[in-house]
């Protein structure tokens, strides 16, 4: 087991710092303490440092430097990107194409938008919770400006076919003779899926720091050069004019070194998650009935797991587990206080009773086979146990 004897299995959620991220950014917050912006030789070697990390993070995204905005968070980094470029580009047009299971950091904004003036089409998505690319290219009209969909979903770990719907996105814009840009909510692909900005075709892409075993309040927006976007932070212009504020060295530092080193470990990192993923899969699928895997069987991030259970709310299933000594999740970590059922199950075409009842299980590179065996011992008796008790059992 984990320290303090936890079962964590939460990694969606947040993941915790790798020593060598941690590492790296110690002298960050003593010796080497200066303002990037300040011209004295402190300042430029906090410079200096900011220049190195980001040349890191564009090695990983195979993109040019000045395309990486440092960012608080991978939910201000998809702010950013929906606000951004639909202000930018409202003169032009003021129509918002996405997908109905999004990260609420994006559907929260298009909602807001929505509110000042602007149309929003939230795409259906098949069984499986997967954006059809084809689905994308007829959404989009003579006034949409930005297309914006997840490249895999926090939930059900279902991954869309990104390079497909980039050239959806690109073919349309061309007919059209306009400037639509394409984001896509990569968070949960970090460490696992390419992030080779070319192939992907994407013209911004946000990740997030503390997914990456690197520290929250971190994140990244790729900007593709010429996509046009205003700041969502306005200040002292830092970031070129793109995100004011005193850049946040340390954890800048921290985040390049964290996903750097998720970046060379993928393959590893994905065999090992994927071989335990499969096996709690096919022992849940054999050993409890009334199951139902959410998400794509086989299009799915290496580390998902998500079921739902027929009769059992997720709230007790996940109460004892961690009496368990096991740290599981319902769904999104932003909405796990809410007993609303999940945006995303219901998208599904689940129904409301069903989608309460729902398990998220997400492993990392350190869970270990014994955990696995431990988890679905304790699991396996758990829905039993609820089963048999009216008062625990959902409606």
């Amino acid at each position: 087991m984990a320290s303090r004897g936890i079962v964590y299995l939460d990694h969606a959620g947040t993941t915790p710092m790798d020593p060598q991220v941690l590492e790296a950014m110690l002298p960050y917050f003593s010796k080497s303490y200066g303002n990037p912006s300040s011209l004295h030789a402190v300042g430029q070697e906090a410079r200096y440092t900011l220049d190195e990390a980001r040349d890191r993070v564009a090695a990983v995204l195979n993109c040019r430097s000045r395309e990486i905005v440092f960012t608080g968070s991978g939910t201000e980094a998809d702010n950013g990107a929906v606000y951004g470029v639909a202000t930018a580009l409202q003169e032009t047009g003021n129509h918002i194409v996405t997908s109905s299971v999004e990260h609420h950091a994006v559907l929260h904004t298009c909602q807001h938008l929505e509110t000042t003036g602007f149309d929003v089409t939230y795409l259906p998505v098949d069984a499986y919770g997967m954006v059809q690319p084809e689905a994308v290219y007829e959404a989009i009209t003579d006034r949409t400006t930005l297309v914006t969909i997840m490249y895999a979903n926090n939930e059900i770990g279902t991954i869309n076919p990104i390079s497909e719907i980039s050239q959806m996105v690109r073919q349309r814009a061309a007919e059209l003779h306009r400037t639509i840009a394409f984001h896509t909510d990569a968070v949960q692909a970090a460490g696992f899926l390419d992030l080779d900005v070319a192939r992907l075709g994407v013209d911004l892409l946000s990740l997030s720091g503390h997914k990456i075993y690197g520290p929250k309040g971190t994140g990244v927006l790729f900007i593709r050069r010429g996509t046009p976007i205003l700041p969502l932070i306005l200040g002292g212009g830092q970031e070129r004019e793109r995100r004011s504020g005193t850049e946040n060295i340390p954890g800048i530092v921290g985040f390049s070194v964290a996903l750097q080193a998720a970046n060379e470990r993928r393959d590893e990192t994905t065999a090992h998650c994927m071989a335990l993923r499969d096996r709690i899969i096919d022992h849940i699928t054999e050993n409890i009935p009334g199951s139902r895997l959410n998400g794509h069987p086989t299009e799915r991030m290496p580390n998902n797991v998500n079921f739902s259970f027929q009769g059992v709310e997720g709230e007790p299933i996940l109460l004892g587990l961690d009496m368990a000594g096991i740290a599981a999740s319902s769904g999104s970590a932003c909405s796990s206080g809410s007993l609303e059922p999940s945006h995303v199950l219901l998208a599904l075409g689940q129904s409301a009773e069903l989608a309460r009842g729902s398990l998220r299980l997400t492993l990392g590179k350190d869970n270990t086979g014994d955990e696995i065996d431990y988890l679905l011992q304790k699991l396996t008796a758990l829905v039993e146990q609820l089963r048999q008790l009216p008062s625990m059992a959902a409606p």
